[in-house]
């Protein structure tokens, strides 16, 4: 069972310089995220009437995100893995691939990383808002469930392609298919949920903007998502006579 292995670390862990160096390379590369993500879909805004709930502004979207996590998730998956993303680390911790205390780190990185992109995208762009994640024409249930499902979608591409031993080759294409499996979800729940998917991307804006309206469904969908995706995966595709990976390899 995953649960047998799940590891809790040590506190030395927040001051080892491999999980510090780890923590710097999860920050730089999810403010590059965020600042390519976000920073495409102010200035599709700001060129064109259309808004981000129309066809061409999900495409420019689900675009933006998917080149941008593509290069995020590269740049840092030989550093620390390259989650980029609190829901893929928590499904990594449910896994038993991850220590809580290295996990905790990544997230105040991550969510450091967010702030500081939606800051430099307010100075630069002169002061235009950043955006924040809210669900249009469904209720706040359905929103929940589709921030469920499509992190669910981002996470098991996380393990099959780059977590499971077994990967093989396809673990080279890693990043390309975790930017894709982004792109696609877009396409589907940005008009409905904004396809969030990562509570990071969903904090840096809500921080710097202050506003929180619903805000908890793209904390609590993407962290239910991607610890099921982290479970189900680990229980069931994994052989278990493998030891658990190294934080380093994924």
């Amino acid at each position: 069972m995953p649960i047998s292995r799940i590891s809790i670390g040590s506190r030395e862990e927040a001051t080892h310089p491999g999980a510090l160096k780890a923590a710097l390379a999860e920050f730089i590369s999810t403010a590059i995220f965020v600042f390519a993500g976000q920073g495409s879909g102010i200035a599709f805004s700001k060129l064109t009437s259309d808004g981000p709930t129309t066809p061409s502004g999900l495409i420019a979207a689900a675009l933006g995100h998917a080149f941008a996590l593509f290069v995020a998730v590269s740049i840092s998956a030989n550093i620390s893995g390259g989650n980029v993303n609190p829901a893929v680390t928590f499904g990594l911790f449910l896994g038993g691939n991850i220590t809580l205390f290295r996990g905790i780190l990544y997230w105040v990185a991550q969510l450091l990383g967010s702030v500081v992109a939606c800051l430099l995208l307010r100075f630069v762009t002169g002061g235009l808002p950043t955006g924040t994640f809210g669900f249009t024409g469904i209720s706040v249930w359905s929103a929940l469930v589709l921030e469920i499902v499509l992190t669910f979608g981002l996470v098991y591409t996380v393990y099959a392609t780059a977590v499971d031993p077994k990967k093989g080759n396809i673990g080279i294409i890693a990043p390309l298919a975790i930017g894709f499996i982004v792109g696609a979800n877009i396409l589907i729940g940005g008009a409905f949920s904004g396809a969030s998917m990562n509570p990071a991307i969903s904090f840096g804006p809500a921080l710097v903007s202050w506003k929180w309206t619903h805000h908890w469904i793209y904390w609590a969908g993407p962290l239910i998502g991607g610890g099921l995706a982290g479970i189900i995966y680990e229980l069931v595709f994994i052989s278990h006579t493998h030891e658990p990976l190294p934080s380093t390899d994924y």
